[in-house]
Formats: C-alpha cells, sequence, structure tokens
C-alpha cells in the first residue's frame, strides 16, 4: 500500500448497465458496450477536496465536493486500506447519461473505487471491492455487471454472503436501448412501487426469470417473449415513463421479442435477433417522436470485460 505522489493518475473505463431485464428485479444485470471514463489524479488540498471536471453536455449538473458519489467511494477505500485521504480531481468523458437507468450512478461509484484503490497499490480485492460497491448503491444488480461484466445475477446468500453468478448471453440475442430526452430518478421509480405484493406474483416473476435466462442463453426468442414478464416493479413503474407503452409496442411490432423498462427508467431496453435490431431501434426513436419525446437509440453488444484501470502520466504543473 502507497500513498499517492501529487499528480499521479489513473484512467478508469466503466460500462453502462441495464438492470433487471424485466423480471429480475434487483438482481439480473448486465454490461452495455458504452462506457464512462474516469481520468483521476492526486491534487494538492484537503481530504474535502474533490474537483470534478465534466467533458459532455448531459452532466452539466454534476458537482464536485466531497459528496460527490465518485468522492465518496474512493473515501470507503482509504478507509478500508487504512490510509488517509486525499485531494482529487476527476474528469470524467461522460457517454452514459445520468438519470435514464443505465447505471450511471453505478459507474461513478465503481469508477471512485477502483480508481483510488488503484492509486494506492490495489490493497483491496475485486470481492471487496464489489461488496462495497453494493453497500455504497444499496442493491447490486447495476455495480456488479459494472465491476465484472457479462450478465450477472447477484444474490444474498442465507450465509449473507454476495454470490455472483456469470450467466450466458447468446449472440442470436440482440440488446436495443432507447433513450428518451426525459429524466427519471431511481428513488422516484422506487417511490412508485407498492410496499408488498401478492404471492402470486413473485411465483410468476420466478417462472419468467427461469424462462428468461434461458432463452438468453440459448438464443430461444420464444422463451425470452415469456421471459420478459414481471410483476413486481413494471406495471407500477409504466406510467412514470411518457409514451413508454407506445414505444414498448412499436418495438414489439417491428419485431423484438419484448421491451422492458432498463433500470429504473425512463430508458427501455427491447430484445430482438440481430438481423431486425436496426429496424427495431428505429422504430422505438419514431414512436417516442409521435409521443412529443425526442430521442436516441443505440444497438448494444454486451460488454464481458467489465471495468479496467491504466496508469496515467504524472501530471507536473
Amino acid at each position: 500500500m502507497v500513498r499517492p505522489r501529487l499528480g499521479q493518475g489513473v484512467e478508469v473505463h466503466v460500462p453502462a448497465t441495464t438492470a433487471n431485464v424485466g423480471p429480475g428485479f434487483d438482481c439480473l444485470g448486465a454490461a452495455l458496450e458504452l462506457d464512462n471514463v474516469f481520468e483521476m489524479r492526486a491534487i494538492e488540498g484537503g481530504s474535502e477536496r474533490f474537483d470534478l471536471i465534466i467533458e459532455g453536455s448531459e452532466g452539466a449538473h454534476l458537482r464536485g465536493g466531497p459528496d460527490n458519489l465518485v468522492y465518496r467511494a474512493a473515501q470507503r477505500v482509504w478507509k478500508e486500506a487504512g490510509e488517509e485521504p486525499v485531494a482529487l480531481e476527476a474528469r470524467v468523458r461522460l457517454a452514459v447519461p445520468p438519470a435514464r437507468g443505465l447505471g450511471s450512478s453505478a459507474t461513478a461509484i465503481v469508477a471512485g473505487l477502483i480508481g483510488a484503490n488503484a492509486l494506492v497499490g490495489e490493497p483491496l480485492s475485486k470481492e471487496k471491492l464489489l461488496e462495497l460497491a453494493i453497500d455504497i448503491e444499496g442493491h447490486p444488480d447495476n455495480v456488479v455487471p459494472s465491476v465484472v461484466g457479462g450478465l450477472c445475477l447477484t444474490a444474498k446468500a442465507a450465509s449473507q454472503r454476495w454470490r455472483v453468478v456469470r450467466c450466458e448471453w447468446s449472440p442470436l440475442v440482440q440488446a436495443v436501448v432507447a433513450i428518451p430526452a426525459i429524466r427519471l430518478t431511481t428513488s422516484e421509480a422506487r417511490r412508485a412501487m407498492p410496499k408488498a405484493i401478492p404471492v402470486g406474483d413473485a411465483v410468476i416473476n420466478m417462472g419468467s426469470l427461469t424462462l428468461l435466462l434461458q432463452g438468453l442463453r440459448t438464443g430461444n426468442g420464444d422463451l425470452i417473449i415469456d421471459g420478459m414478464n414481471d410483476r413486481l416493479h413494471e406495471p407500477y413503474r409504466w406510467g412514470l415513463i411518457h409514451g413508454g407503452k407506445v414505444v414498448r409496442e412499436a418495438a414489439i411490432d417491428a419485431g423484438a421479442w419484448g421491451c422492458v423498462i432498463s433500470g429504473a427508467g425512463p430508458s427501455l431496453l427491447a430484445l430482438c435477433p440481430p438481423a431486425v435490431a436496426e429496424a427495431v431501434s428505429q422504430a422505438m426513436v419514431r414512436a417516442w417522436h409521435k409521443a412529443g419525446v425526442e430521442s436516441r437509440s443505440a444497438v448494444l453488444g454486451i460488454q464481458q470485460e467489465g471495468s479496467r484501470w491504466s496508469p496515467l502520466p504524472d501530471k507536473i504543473d
């Protein structure tokens, strides 16, 4: 364990994620081939100094300071490692839009953890970083695939350990994400959900999740169609997304097996055969436009590598 030099820096790439994928509420998520890039450097100043520089118009509202998620995560690493905190500067190339259901906050947490750990010689294991990430975020569905990549099912076992299972995603299944020019916070989406759900709905979700995972593994569209059925969160959240149901129907009409809310929304995730992915993407944008909401869409692969870091040359002022 070493104390970082002034001007020492690391670059951390963290992928976007899509959580839940329908029935996998708070436990299933996949990393997408869309990265936020964080350049983090040790700078002069006290333990409360965190300077944030955003490259990209989407993050104009984001601020630095000690309460920023990146710095809060970094502080957790240094506390666990028994290291004194240092002032940091983070320059972020923002590709994952905030408050859109694509794991933007998870990228901040993961970047803070991995970057801070790298700056002090990586005293914490990946397993410990995962534990800290889940604790900060409050649920594992975004942060786990952000760290390790791929499609991940994460559960807290009876032993109180977090267990992560990497699941297969067939190349016969294409992900299409439509991102509207509206925001929806996770807290708002969670408030829309009831405090309790009927046992029957829970049973249906367990069955749907089983079908979905088998469909994603094999590329069986019939299983995916039935597997993307959720009773826990989506019925209560669709009303928060202006035009969302119309966009969902447009995606299915264009050949998608199903279309669900990505994370807390408002972005939507459609799954389809690769041959119709572009048609599905265009149909979703057109449907949102007709509903009075501008949007953009992307046909994205599943990012299997997870987060990664590399050293930067020291910056001498």
